[in-house]
């Protein structure tokens, strides 16, 4: 690569700094990438794509241990551990592989090392390019995203080792199949874990410090979620303490202290999913006006720092940390950047999915952040039970719910909880954007039969007019 001059340098490969790439390559911007490890990001090799993999795997193994219902029998059922975890690595790779190619087909060159901002040489920005510590290249550009997005947080005492206490990574490609494990954190990354762990057989707890799992999401999802998973047989045990863990040769045991009283709970394996940290050292932030907030770049809503024409994008940025935020961000960033006009970042807007069983999902305000702002409130729910697809797929557990404003009917939150929420989410994603008030919501025309007329119900509902329920 002989070209070291760009319009554009983005610092990152994952989805949001891809993603932004070629955004900027459709808008004949000059730009190139910095990845030090691989394309995609933790995303795409070690956090969204592969856990799905795991996830509908453990879907599989539910239901081909609960076939009665459905008039079907199978006897001895099992599985391949093995191959489990080598599909999920293999439709990383695959991913990992047309990241790649999409880039090389945008012509977008791709260097190969850790990207530093370096300084400022008359009127461009360097970034200086280093491999095992060793610099490799120095490149200049009018303009900086950086996307160096984000790893797992580890707290004293619960440092992953590989083998008796695991990250998500560990988790990821485990060797054998525990019958035990306890889950630190109860937010979409544990709580997706423990879903899988539990669905494939093996004894579960989860703890976590809040006074709900979920804590993210809205108060009555979650405690329908935490009705579900202990229906699973999950042991849940909230504003919960950890005490020092001891490991006892193949196992560990965790002293868990809730309202006031110890418990110790010995367990094959330990997984620690307590938030996330923002990769921002050794980025050469020190001397800008960037500024990091609790080990997050702060933004304004066109993703730019306090430096000129240095910007952040995804998980480094702040939350909510998403895939789909970042390259929401990314594409933004890039348009700005290219001179378009743009609407700034409203986070609102942003959904979020958990894919644990049942499947969770949300937009814009729970109730009582909805409250909170003093708004007159029309709250409208719906429940699985009055949904005929949802009986007929037997997954009648679930609920859809919307917050409104009373006076105006803009619609400030949706919250579901059931059967493929994650797919139905982004109708009213749509809507929130778009919007769209509750007129137009109730005048829209939902397919039947399907699960998703229960949006349909949730609007009606608000204003007093559900009509299967």
């Amino acid at each position: 690569m002989s070209k070291t001059d760009f319009d554009l340098i983005v610092v990152g490969g994952g989805p949001g700094g891809y993603v932004a790439a070629l955004r900027a390559a459709q808008l004949k911007l000059d730009v190139a990438v910095v990845e030090s490890t691989h394309l995609g990001g933790i995303c795409l090799n070690w956090g969204c794509i592969p856990t799905k993999a795991l996830l509908r795997a453990s879907e599989i193994n539910h239901l081909l241990h609960d076939l009665g219902p459905f008039g079907f029998k199978a006897e001895n059922v099992s599985y391949d551990f093995d191959k489990v975890v080598a599909r999920s690595r293999a439709v990383s790779k695959q991913l990992a592989g047309g990241v790649g190619h999409l880039l090389k087909k945008a012509k977008v060159p791709v260097f190969d090392g850790r990207g530093k901002l370096a300084g400022v040489s008359r009127g461009r920005r360097m970034i200086e390019v280093s491999k095992d510590g060793k610099p490799v290249a120095t490149l200049t550009a009018r303009n900086v995203i950086l996307a160096t997005g984000a790893r797992a947080r580890v707290l004293p005492g619960i440092e992953p080792d590989g083998d008796l206490i695991w990250s998500y990574r560990e988790a990821m490609v485990p060797k054998a199949m525990p019958k035990s494990l306890l889950v630190i954190g109860s937010g979409a990354i544990g709580i997706e874990f423990a879903s899988f762990y539990r669905n494939m057989g093996a004894e579960v707890t989860v703890v976590e410090a809040m006074d709900r799992v979920l804590p993210v999401e809205d108060e009555e999802i979650s405690a329908l979620a935490h009705k579900a998973f202990e229906k699973q047989g999950m042991t849940i045990l909230t504003g919960a303490k950890i005490g020092t863990l001891r490991k006892n040769g193949a196992t560990v045991t965790v002293p868990v202290e809730v309202a006031g009283k110890t418990r110790e709970i010995t367990v094959e394996k330990v997984i620690s999913a307590v938030g996330i940290v923002g990769n921002v050292e050794d980025i050469g932030l020190e001397g800008t006006k960037v500024e990091v907030d609790r080990t997050h770049i702060k933004v304004d809503g066109y993703c730019r720092t306090g430096e000129p024409n240095v910007y952040a994008i995804g998980d480094v940025a702040g939350a909510p940390w998403l895939a789909h935020k970042a390259s929401h961000e990314g594409v933004l960033c890039a348009e700005h950047i290219a001179g378009r006009e743009v609407h700034p970042m409203d986070v609102t807007n942003i959904p979020g999915c958990t894919y644990c069983r049942p499947q969770v999902a949300s937009v814009g305000l729970t109730e009582a952040k909805a409250k909170a702002t003093g708004r007159t409130l029309r709250v409208g729910k719906f429940p699985f039970m009055g949904n005929g697809k949802a009986i007929a797929m037997g997954e009648p557990e679930g609920l859809v719910k919307t917050v409104f404003d009373a006076e105006t009917g803009e619609l400030l939150g949706a919250h579901m909880i059931g059967a493929e929420v994650t797919e139905m989410i982004q109708g009213y994603v749509v809507a929130k954007t778009g919007e769209l008030t509750e007129g137009e919501l109730k005048e829209t025309v939902f397919p039947h039969p399907t699960i998703s007329e229960s949006m349909h119900e949730a609007v009606l509902a608000a204003w007093g007019g559900a009509l299967h329920f």
